[in-house]
């Protein structure tokens, strides 16, 4: 499986490249898009989609959501499976993402946890359970990490919602005004070098109920990229994500 790294300079986009260059999930490194270059992969990677290899079988997205219009341009004319596991997106990009999809294969999610997969789920069991808890997200991040909240908070948020009537997220507070019924907050935390931690709080009058996904490495989401685009190769067009991977 040959695959493009768009922001192969970047963190994530080394990570994958290792994953690559040691053969995991049978993925070759062939091509690398970065405005910003490569000095590991210079000799690979090109400076946009204009100059970039088509000659691969996957094109898998860490770069950031501003690119991605060219990204689909990309994919979409050389008719290649990507997968996006860049977050922050416009509803402009959202809606395009979907487009894509009706041509070429896309995987799009915000966390490629298997472990985050899993805590959405039994967050979501657990909401419906008890209708009238109050729900908080917290999520923490590296202070380098650009978008806030989380997309991977956001999703979160959002499927707790689809089990509640009525629900309004609501991100960050400040202020003065109690809690709303109904609502789901989400708050954001910045500091040191945290890889992730997501944590749902679910509070009746009586009890509390937490559930934790903390990642120990970003390495993590390399290997579940590489993993959704393994799957992806034989998959028709459509947008999938993580819960369609595992049949959850």
């Amino acid at each position: 499986m040959k695959i493009l790294v768009s922001g192969l300079g970047g963190f994530m986009g080394r990570e994958v490249a290792k994953l690559a260059l040691a053969g995991y999930k049978g993925a070759e490194l062939t091509g690398g898009v970065d405005p910003n270059g490569s000095a590991e992969y210079a000799d690979i990677c090109a400076p946009s989609f204009d100059a970039a290899n088509p000659d691969v079988d996957c094109v898998i997205d860490f770069s950031h959501h501003s690119s991605t219009a060219e990204l689909l341009a990309f994919a979409r004319k050389n008719s290649l499976p990507l997968v996006i596991a860049t977050t922050g997106q416009t509803e402009e990009e959202l809606a395009a993402i979907k487009e894509a999809a009706k041509e070429i294969p896309v995987f799009f999610a915000a966390n490629y946890s298997l472990g985050v997969a899993l805590l959405v789920e039994l967050a979501k069991k657990t909401a419906a359970l008890f209708p009238e808890a109050d729900i908080e997200i917290v999520e923490t991040h590296h202070n380098r990490k650009v978008d806030a909240p989380s997309g991977t908070a956001l999703t979160l948020a959002k499927e707790l919602a689809s089990v509640r009537d009525g629900a309004k997220i609501t991100t960050g507070r400040s202020g003065q005004g109690k809690r709303e019924t109904g609502e789901i907050g989400v708050q954001a935390v910045r500091r040191g070098n945290i890889v992730g931690i997501h944590e749902v709080f679910i509070t009746t009058q009586n009890q509390t109920i937490s559930l934790k996904h903390e990642a120990h490495s970003r390495a993590l989401f390399a290997e579940g990229a590489v993993t959704a685009a393994k799957w992806l190769m034989d998959k028709p067009a459509g947008l999938y994500d993580v819960k369609k991977l595992l049949e959850l």
